[in-house]
Formats: structure tokens, C-alpha cells, sequence
């Protein structure tokens, strides 16, 4: 990732905007331990309180790592109840980078951080709607099955 992702003029940007990056060599003790990395590129995104939200392994290109980073980030959010900033960095996801890897997930727990905010059931539908129209083939697709229920 040094030659390619890192590099280029959009993650940079992005990084030195929205994230504090560190890097720590796959072997250094205690952390590779503590966050139990066993390969490299191996990236972790923390929350403020140092607890894991997202993790990938392996090489990601430019257009992959930002929306990883933004699934990262909306997790962070969404596991600490703050929903209506999770929903912005999902609609991030899903208005930037569409076609990206991290797009399915983005919709589906968009959709259950509108439900989680509102109460109102109709975006977990929604997300279903979307998920089975536009990535049918995806994990997230069969998650949101359930959903297909709600009218």
C-alpha cells in the first residue's frame, strides 16, 4: 500500500482530515497481541476510547480504503449510540464511492441506525429493498432478508 494507496492525493487528504493514523510493525509487542494481528497490512479502526470497530487485512487501493475507513468510522459512531453522525459517514459511503466493497454494509446499518433513531421500522425495509436490488449477492442482502416482511 506505500506505492499505491497511500500515496495518493485523496487518502491523504481524507487521512489527515478525518483520522489519526499510527503505524506499528505487525510483530511489535505488546500491540500486534493485544489487537491480535497476525498479517500485514492488517488496519484497525479505534474508537475515542481505544475499542475496535472495523478491521480489514490485506491490500486495499485507493477507492477501497477510503469507504473502509468511513465504514470504520460510521461503526465507531453507531456502536456508541451516536446515530445521526453513523448515518452521515454511511451516506458518505453510498454517495462517494457506490461501487465500493464497504457499500453493502454501509446500507444495511444505515438502515438500522435510521430504525435505532426513529423507531420507524421503513428503513430497515428500505435497506432490504436496496441491498436485494443492487447487491443481491452480498452477506448483507441475506441479512436484511428479514426485513422484507415489513410494510
Amino acid at each position: 500500500m506505500d506505492a499505491v494507496t497511500y500515496p495518493d492525493n485523496n487518502v491523504i487528504n481524507f487521512m489527515q482530515g478525518r483520522v489519526i493514523p499510527v503505524r506499528v510493525p505487525y510483530d511489535h509487542k505488546p500491540l500486534s497481541e493485544k489487537f491480535n494481528v497476525k498479517w500485514t497490512p492488517t488496519l484497525i479502526t479505534l474508537d475515542s476510547e481505544g475499542k475496535e470497530s472495523h478491521r480489514t487485512v490485506g491490500f486495499l487501493g485507493p477507492d477501497e480504503l477510503i469507504p473502509s475507513l468511513l465504514l470504520g468510522i460510521g461503526k465507531a459512531y453507531f456502536e456508541s449510540g451516536r446515530f445521526q453522525e453513523a448515518i452521515s459517514a454511511f451516506n458518505e459511503i453510498l454517495t462517494g464511492y457506490p461501487k465500493s466493497h464497504s457499500a453493502p454494509e454501509a446500507i444495511y446499518l444505515r438502515g438500522v441506525s435510521l430504525y435505532k433513531s426513529t423507531k420507524d421500522p421503513k428503513p430497515l425495509r428500505g435497506a432490504y429493498d436496496k441491498l436485494s436490488a443492487e447487491y443481491s449477492d452480498s452477506e448483507w442482502a441475506k441479512r436484511a432478508y428479514p426485513y422484507r416482511l415489513i410494510e
